[in-house]
């Protein structure tokens, strides 16, 4: 893994407007791995099987609206930064979209240079939020990339160790697959097997219980006493 290499951000993209949605996806995959979802019920199916770094997400869809959708999202404990967009553009629509668990809210028609800033902006929001993360009586700090234990203890991480609690730590209720985690935390040429070695790594470092192992599923993190 070269340290200098930063991995694509990934995004899910949910619109019903096909051609709306050809060129937004166009444009965000300069930026970001993008998944599409053409509807609500299929955005959720996604948005509970991968890990996603932002979701732009259309108001109004068929069957599940937007709002419904980022509600669910909510619920499944996915704190995922959304941007919701909207051609309806009163005060009551936006406070209802951010009510339901949106982060942002940007209007129809909307310029690509602005969604692309929003974007980053909500990015990083997401991770000064995320500074401290407590995982049971431990707590993980990724911009020091470090985690400390119940006494106070500093316990230094490697780039990659970091990279492999934040991910867990951002969906912490999501049992992430070796694929999921080879995906958004290694680089080509690294196998699965790399992913249980520095899962070893990190548990070596800390203790079992930081990282918990789903049977035949993969990995998730843990509340360590």
């Amino acid at each position: 893994m070269n340290p200098t290499d930063v991995p694509r951000g990934s995004l899910l993209y949910v619109e019903d407007d096909a051609e709306i949605a050809a060129l937004t996806v166009e444009v965000l995959g300069d930026v970001y791995d993008v998944d599409h979802a053409p509807d609500g019920e299929s955005a959720l199916r996604l948005a509970l099987g991968r890990r996603y770094d932002a979701m732009v997400v259309d108001r109004r869809l068929p069957g599940m609206d937007g709002i419904a959708f980022v509600r669910a999202v909510r619920t499944a404990h996915i704190t995922t930064p959304v941007l919701m967009l909207t051609a309806l553009g009163t005060v009551d629509d936006r406070v209802t979209g951010l009510d339901g668990g949106a982060n942002d809210y940007l209007v129809k028609p909307f310029d690509y240079d602005e969604l692309l800033a929003r974007l980053r902006a909500l990015r990083r929001a997401f991770r000064v939020e995320g500074a401290r993360r407590p995982m049971g009586e431990w707590v993980f700090v990724p911009a020091a990339q470090a985690i400390y234990d119940p006494s106070g203890f500093r316990v230094a991480l490697t780039a990659t160790e970091s990279a492999l609690l934040e991910l867990l730590t951002d969906s912490p209720e999501h049992v992430f697959s070796r694929e999921e985690i080879l995906r958004a935390v290694f680089h080509e040429g690294d196998t699965a097997s790399s992913v249980d070695t520095y899962v070893h790594y990190v548990r070596r470092k800390t203790t079992s219980g930081v990282i918990e192992t789903i049977r035949a599923r993969g990995y998730r993190a843990g509340t360590p006493a």
